[in-house]
This record gives structure tokens, sequence and C-alpha cells, in this order.
């Protein structure tokens, strides 16, 4: 551990590039690296671990994680992530579940930089490290059950091997362990040699359409190392990986249920975009465009994810969405986000993040739910119609409910977006494309290292501030751009220095750049004022939002904690929660509440001064929309569910008089209705 540690206090961040102008000037150099050629060179640039360091709510959530199962997963979920894991040498699980875990568990560590975590973490990458055969192959090599019953995995599937390499590529950004670069050169090595052999698809299917997670690694190595075998490694991963490209733009996939596993869809969505890197071909991107649409009109739900319990199903607000399918897709909009520097992939990004995420983990880290509904009146023991039932638990709240897999992976979410909150940028400034309270330490033009912190409840507010200063007190003034992302919901954001209106070009959708010579205590605001609208869903439902959130029914929820019976304690764990409600849920809003003209007397907002570091529950939610609405009497429960209901015009129906309901930010509920039929 001391020489660990060694390494850890004399890594120092040297990451500089030279690039050449397109007006053929000297070479300039970059305080990080871009792309080699021939790859696609980047806008946006993805910052060392620990450069960022979470604030506020956003800070307190990551403390939640460290004290909950996050932090404690090797006690919580001992027979597999104990010390009998594959992983670390053991007799048990080779698979993913492990490398899952570390995926999340890593990052948060090196974000809090809590020693403890660290030392945690640093067992599994030694055991990786020292696994590596003379031929470059790593990992388990031998298959084995990694639960009683369940099923038997290859020890020698790509797959998990995939989230490793995440792991390791993260772990290199944080410590600059050399070792790292030579253990990946020849495993892939290893796999250019194997692939011909043994293709990405021989054991399972889930590294035939997830081959997009190795890919971008092979392209992380090759802007460190140059070495060209990696070019062709990349495009033979791309051959045989799941073709995301033409299932997006020539097959019906999105269109049709039961057509594809949903947390495949979530890992599949960034494939085109890696690749797009080398390949530069523009049906790349027009692929994932189409994807986006068809998924809006046929499987979409209001949190940007999709129906898919555990395959495809079409929007109906009482499927189910899994919880990996969440964190999958937030770590695919993060890469293509970076590639493309597009910022509707922000927009997609925080939409997942801020609705989807925070309601399906309880508050202190202690259980998570499998799937959510984004209707969903009741959290209990009852069948339900999904495409992939595990008995009646998939809805409780518990630590292996539903299906294990979510257990281990749900941990990525959070630490990852806050690695995704600033970029570098290939103008040598900085780029603030996401937003959340934090800070960043950085270099900037000439090396200067520049510190940003950013003040904000967001997104429960509508400014955010920026605070300049300097590492090196000498230093009162330096030149450089600053990169800030207009939501394209925004309609008339207004940015200020130190106060005063700036005029910038700053239109929704686009990122607006301010060149200028900033100066130790300059303070740069950012606001977002955030309108109501509403959209329309599954047969034509209505959805009210507000900025980058979805409101949601706000019901009383009263959380009962059980015990299961022995025969399922072994696999669902010991204990669940079911929550439940008195609350009435059926409820209609009128249509011309939705009309430009009076949209806004029909929606009242009402806003709290966030008091609690922790907004995210019904207890705490800081805004409040009020509207009127009726009940829809013949709309009742189904089998723990809200019942089928045409979601168009109502007319003729048993409506009660007109009352007033409160709505309050999706990802502050656990019980509500979204998508409300209309009148």
């Amino acid at each position: 551990m001391n020489k660990l540690k060694k390494i850890f206090l004399t890594a120092v961040a040297t990451l500089t590039v030279a690039t050449v102008s397109a007006a053929g000037e000297e070479p300039a150099a970059e305080s990080y690296r871009n792309n080699r050629h021939p790859l696609l060179q980047k806008d946006y640039i993805q910052l060392p671990l620990g450069t960022i360091r979470a604030e506020g709510w956003m800070h307190d959530q990551l403390t939640r994680m460290r004290d909950g199962m996050t932090g404690h997963l090797d006690k919580v979920y001992t027979k597999v992530m104990g010390p009998r894991n594959g992983w670390l040498g053991g007799d048990g699980d080779v698979w993913e579940r492990g490398p899952y875990w570390i995926d999340g568990l890593l990052p948060l560590a090196y974000l809090l930089n809590d020693q403890a975590l660290i030392e945690k973490v640093q067992p599994w990458i030694e055991w990786t490290l020292a696994s590596q055969k003379p031929n470059g192959y790593f990992g388990p090599d031998t298959d084995r059950d990694y639960e009683p019953g369940l099923q038997r995995n290859n020890a020698q599937d790509w797959w998990p091997k995939m989230v490793m390499l995440k792991v390791m590529q993260q772990y290199y950004t944080a410590t600059q362990d050399r070792r790292v670069i030579d253990f990946m050169t020849r495993y892939f090595r290893y796999q250019l040699d194997e692939l011909p052999k043994n293709p990405l698809g021989k054991w399972t299917f889930w590294g035939e359409q997830r081959g997009g997670d190795n890919l971008m690694v092979v392209y992380w190595l090759y802007n460190i190392t140059g070495d060209k075998f990696l070019l062709d490694l990349g495009e033979l991963i791309h051959k045989q990986t799941f073709n995301w490209t033409d299932i997006f733009l020539n097959q019906n996939h999105l269109r049709r249920q039961h057509s594809l596993h949903c947390v495949n869809l979530a890992q599949g969505f960034k494939e085109p975009i890696v690749y797009y890197q080398q390949g530069k071909d523009s049906k790349q991107i027009q692929a994932t465009r189409q994807a986006v649409n068809d998924i809006r009109h046929t499987i979409g739900l209001p949190t940007g994810l999709w129906g898919g319990d555990e395959l495809l199903r079409f929007g109906k607000p009482t499927t189910g969405s899994e919880l990996c399918t969440a964190v999958e897709m937030m770590y695919s909009l993060e890469t293509i986000l970076e590639v493309t520097g597009d910022m509707q992939w922000a927009d997609y990004l925080e939409r997942v993040a801020y609705n989807a995420l925070p309601t399906q983990v309880t508050d202190d880290y202690s259980a998570r739910q499998y799937y959510q509904q984004t209707n969903q009146i009741a959290v209990t023991r009852e069948w339900r119609e999904f495409s992939t039932p595990h008995d009646d638990t998939d809805l409780l709240f518990g630590e292996l409910t539903g299906y294990p897999c979510c257990t281990s992976n749900l941990h990525q979410g959070w630490p990852k977006f806050v690695q995704n909150l600033w970029y570098a940028t290939a103008d040598n400034g900085l780029a603030s494309l996401l937003f959340a309270p934090s800070q960043v330490t950085a270099r900037v033009a000439g090396g200067i290292e520049v510190n940003l912190k950013e003040e904000t409840a967001y997104p429960f507010e509508e400014t955010v501030r920026y605070h300049v200063s300097f590492t090196d007190k000498k230093v009162k003034k330096v030149f450089f751009p600053f990169h800030l992302r207009i939501p394209g919901w925004c309609k008339q954001p207004v940015v200020k220095l130190n106060g005063k209106p700036l005029t910038v070009d700053a239109y929704p959708g686009t990122v607006t750049r301010i060149n200028r010579e900033w100066k130790e205590g300059d303070i740069l605001s950012l606001e977002l004022p955030m309108e109501v609208t509403v959209s329309r869903w599954y047969e034509n439902s209505a959805v009210v939002e507000r900025g980058p959130l979805v409101y949601a029914l706000k019901m009383n929820e009263k959380w009962e904690k059980k015990a299961f019976e022995s025969d399922k304690s072994d696999v669902y764990g010991k204990w669940y929660y079911e929550v439940t409600s008195d609350s009435p849920w059926n409820y209609a809003l009128p249509a011309r509440s939705f009309s430009p003209d009076r949209i806004k007397d029909a929606f009242t907002v009402e806003k709290s001064d966030i008091t609690t570091p922790y907004p995210w529950n019904v207890e705490n939610a800081p805004i409040r929309i009020k509207t009127k609405a009726m009940r829809l009497n013949g709309w009742t429960q189904v089998r723990g569910s809200a019942g089928p209901v045409p979601y168009y015009t109502q007319q003729g129906k048993d409506f009660g008089d007109e009352e007033t309901i409160e709505l309050i930010p999706y990802g502050c509920t656990t019980l509500r209705i979204t998508e409300f039929p209309v009148r």
C-alpha cells in the first residue's frame, strides 16, 4: 500500500498534445488530451477523475451513497460482493456484478477523496492487474455459478471485461498508474488476435450488443499511446458489435414490442457515435437522432426512458422501466455529448438524471426498485403485466427485489454525472454543459490553474452562479474561453457578469462562448427562466413540465418494511418496503388549461427555499404546481396498478367536480400520476 500511496501523491496530470489550427499556424499546446489523428477532433474533453468536486445537494447525494449500499455492498450483498468474488480471486461470481459495483464505487471514492473507499477499491484493481496472463487475457478463467440455482456464467465471456476496462480507465485518470497502459495494451493485442476466432457474441449476446463499451476504451488508449493496431481493433470490434446504426435507421425494432432488451438499447445507443470518431459517416449521427424520434412516438416515457420490463414495450404509463436502463442511458448520453458537442444530448441527459434516477432509490441508499412506473399508485407485492416478471417483487424497494443486477449497477449514475458536469474545451477553456452545484480546478490557456465554483440549487433553482479564482494567488487575471450551455427549453436566458448583463449570443439549445480576461473574484451568472408547459404522451395523455423537470401528482406515501418468507429471502433479500397511499389519484386535466393564452393562469408555481441538503422526496420538494382537475370516477385500480383508461378526451364520462391538485417534481415522488387523461 505504501507504494500505491506514493503513486497517488506523485501523480501529476501532464496530458498535453500539440495540434495545428485549420489556418496552418504553429502548434498550440492544449491543457488536456484530445483525440489523435485520424480520430475526430472533439470540442469537449473529459477532465481527469478528481478534478471536479460536488457541492450542495449533489455532495449530499454522494455521501448518502457512501454511507448506504454503494459504500457497503460487500457487507450488504456479501454472497456476491464479498471476498469470494471471482474478481478478488475467490470461488464466487466471475461475471458482471463485481465489476458493475466497482464501476460506480471507484469514481465515488475519488470524487469524495475518501481514503477508506479508495482502499476498498484497490484490491479489485490489484487482483485484476495481477490476473493478466502472458497472452494478455485477464480476469477469472473458471466457469462457475455466481448464485445457487440461477445460472452458470462463462468466465471467458467478453462482456464482464468491458465493464472492468471502464473501471481501469477511470482508475488511470485518477492516479496516472502506468501499469494500466501496459495492461490494456497487452489485452487489446490479445483481443485483436482472438476476436476473429472467438467473436464478441460467441458466449453471450451481451458482449455483442454492448461492444460500444469496449470500443470507446480502445480509442481512449489510442489517444495515449498512438499504437496503430488499436485502430484495426476498433474496426474489428465495430464490425462484430450488433449493428445499432442499421437498427436505428432501417429496422423497426423501436416501433414494435419485445424486440430488444431494455438495457441493451441504453448501452447500444452510444455505439454509432463512439464509432463515428473513426468512421466519420454522418449516418451514425443520423441514426441516433432517428432513434430518439422513434422512441418518443412509440416506446418512450416522459422521463426520457422507455417501456422496458425487460423487453421493450409501447410507452403505456404502467409499463416498467428498469433502473439499469436509467444509469446506462445516462452514461451513453454523457459519451455522446462529449463526442458530438450537440446540446440536445445535455437536455436529454438532465431529463433522465433529474427525473428517473432519484425516484428509484431510497433516500438513505438502503434499497432500490427494479422497475418504476410513470403512473405508480402502489408499490406492493402483486403480479403486474410486465414482459419479464420476477415473482411479485418487481416494484418493491429492497436490496435484491426484482433482479439483483440493478443492486450492482445503480452506483455509476450520480458519480459519472458529476464527472461530466465540466469539460475542458478544444480552445483551451472550460465548459459547463450540465448544471449542478459543484466546483472544478483545471488548467486553461498557458497552463494556468483556475478554480470555478458553481453555486446553484438547480434543477429547482433558475439561476447558476460561477465564482472565479486562481490556485496561484499571484495570478490576478487570465484570458480563456468559457462555454455555457443554453438549454433547449429556455426561451429567454440572461447572462450577467458581476451583476451587469452581458451582450452575448444565447439561443435555446446552443452554447454561448464568453471569451474574455477573467479576474480573481469575477462572478458570472446564468439565469434560466422556467415556464410551465404541457406535452402529450401515451394515447395523448397530458404531462406537465417545467424546465428540466417533469411534474407528478403529490400523494400521501406510507412506507412499511416487511420480511420475506424463508423460501424467497435467499433470492430477493430478507426484507422489502411496500408503499401505499390513501390519496385519491384518478384525476383528469381539463384541456382548456393547455391553451397558450390560459396556461400561465391555469398552473400556479409555488417555490420554497431549499433548507435541506436533500430535496428529493415528498416532504422536501421545493417546487409545487397547483392546478384544477376532476376525478374520473370510472378509473380504478387493477392488480395494484392504475387500470386501463382511454387518455384522449373523455366526453360523457363520469367526472367529479373540479378541485385543486398539487404537483411536485417527479424525482421527489414514489407514488404518482404523471400522465393524465384529458377532458
